[in-house]
């Protein structure tokens, strides 16, 4: 029998400590070692037995999540699973917990919580395994029941012929677990003469506006929410809307964006897939397409169809990546043409706006 992994709850919300302890223990793979009602008790017990995985509340007494993340991974870099309140306050500080490095985020509403908990008692589990395999560098895709849709539920395949190549460039790029480190480190890199950028980062609808505004107030290049209709130009990032799909499309000389509804797409929404098959139907070889960190698979079919468009690809190597799965299934079908560790990716994308490939 494999070792069970090791979970420590600090919440201050008794119920969920007690919801979340009972749920996760029924887990026959998963051992709750300990709550705590704030990150000081919690640290008390942990030195004692020292977790696999931490969930973690972001806002409680004496010591908030953040500044709890930020010793954690200092001193002993642990997995951590946030669960914390979805509102634009809460939302705009599990950003920054995930820019310390979380590896995932469970929403928890504020009112029904107890239901919610004991509905969402699967995802919670999920994601506190998918953590634990990590060692935050290292986790292969877990399984999952929800249907999995193509990139057909949302745009059509690909035309045959690619569009002619022009002097306007479009950079596309899709990531998920530990992306937002990563996105991080690389849009802070490009200068405003970088081409317009178009991403997806897996997360839940309503951060990501704050996500972006976190990265704009960071970054040279402007970084803001997509929006329907937002153009797509030189020194400008736009980021896919949690819970909507982005697509690229040309509209005359410009290139535009749509922000679309559906199912997920790879069990995403925003899915990559989505994204890069749209910058191969409407910009073919003008794109550049890069996977990074991730788990899973999305991206790597649309990556594919990228590169027999005549888009330049690239993947996040393995060194740099926290989660190796996205670009590692990119890289199995053929998708890719470079892999790259993460702090040269600033540079190809230069490269490639300045018309060197």
């Amino acid at each position: 029998m494999t070792e069970r992994v090791k979970v420590m709850i600090v919440d201050d919300s008794a119920t969920v400590r007690q919801v979340l302890s009972t749920l996760l223990s029924a887990e026959p793979d998963l051992e709750v070692i300990g709550t705590a009602a704030d990150p000081l008790f919690a640290l008390e017990k942990m030195n004692r037995n020292w977790p696999d995985v931490i969930v973690l509340d972001v806002e409680m007494p004496r010591m908030d999540g953040i500044t709890f993340m930020k010793k954690l991974m200092a001193e002993h870099p642990t997995p951590v699973v946030i669960c914390s309140s979805l509102t634009e306050k809460g939302a705009q500080t599990t950003i920054q917990a995930l820019a310390a490095g979380a590896m995932d985020v469970i929403t928890k509403p504020h009112v029904g919580l107890r239901d919610f908990l004991t509905t969402a008692a699967k995802e919670v589990a999920g994601a506190v395994r998918a953590a634990a395999k990590a060692k935050m560098k290292r986790l292969t895709p877990m399984p999952v029941v929800q249907p999995k849709y193509s990139a057909d539920a949302v745009l059509s395949a690909v035309p045959d012929q690619a569009m002619h190549q022009t002097t306007e460039k479009i950079v596309a790029i899709g990531t998920s677990t530990g992306g937002t480190q990563a996105l991080e480190i690389l849009l802070t890199c490009l200068p405003r003469t970088a081409p317009g950028l178009v991403v997806v980062q897996h997360m839940p609808e309503r951060f990501t506006t704050a996500f972006a505004q976190r990265l704009d107030g960071l970054c040279e290049i402007e970084v803001r929410e997509a929006a329907q209709g937002d153009r797509v130009i030189q020194g400008r990032a736009l980021i896919a809307p949690g819970g909507h799909h982005l697509a690229l499309r040309r509209n005359g000389a410009q290139y535009q964006v749509n922000v679309l509804d559906g199912p997920p797409v790879s069990r995403h929404r925003p899915s990559v897939d989505v994204l890069f098959r749209s910058a191969a139907r409407s910009a073919g070889r003008n794109a550049m397409g890069i996977i990074m960190t991730g788990m899973g698979d999305d991206g790597a079919r649309g990556l594919k169809e990228m590169h027999d468009a005549g888009a330049a690809s690239i993947a996040q190597d393995e060194a740099t990546c926290v989660v190796y799965g996205m670009p590692k299934e990119a890289v199995k079908l053929g998708a890719v043409e470079r892999s790259l560790p993460l702090h040269e990716i600033a540079g190809a994308i230069l490269a490639f706006g300045n018309g060197r490939h």
